[in-house]
């Protein structure tokens, strides 16, 4: 049965709360880090999530829905027990693969996305675009997890 607008919506907007959920992670990685080259990674990082998540929820509008602008509530409460847990063990490694972790889950959430092929051309075009993102800084921490393993 094909999807209607509302569904498109929905979709849209449940990429739009993970990644405000992932542009939050990155932001308290980078206050969370030691190195600065980390502190300012993490922060560019953090942007660019925001500028994906403002693309996605123009597509939201153009949908004619109501964009989400916030994350998720269990991101939220993910976030108090990494930040507890993090005051216990610091480190760049660990800030790290608290990320890398975060970026696991929002590549499996877009990679589960595209595989909606009732989507227009213009929503599928977004989400794809979004997805450049969502991939290259998930490959970019699974390589720095990696390199810090060596």
């Amino acid at each position: 049965m094909p999807h209607t607008n509302e569904d498109h919506i929905k979709l849209v907007n449940g990429l739009v709360e993970t990644t405000i959920d992932s542009a939050d992670g990155y932001h308290e990685a980078a206050q969370d880090a030691d190195a600065q080259r980390y502190k300012m990674l993490f922060e560019q990082r953090a942007q660019e999530r925001r500028t994906v998540a403002i693309e996605l929820q123009d597509e939201v509008r153009r949908l004619g829905g109501e964009p989400k602008d916030d994350g998720t509530i269990l991101a939220a409460a993910h976030r108090v027990f990494v930040n507890l847990r993090d005051s216990l063990s610091k480190g760049d490694e660990a800030v790290i693969n608290e990320v890398e972790s975060g970026e696991d889950f929002i590549k499996a959430k877009y990679e589960k996305a595209m595989q909606d092929t009732d989507v227009d051309a213009h929503t599928r075009a977004v989400i794809e675009k979004a997805w450049t993102s969502v991939k290259s800084g998930h490959d970019q921490m699974r390589d720095i997890k990696h390199m810090l393993k060596h």
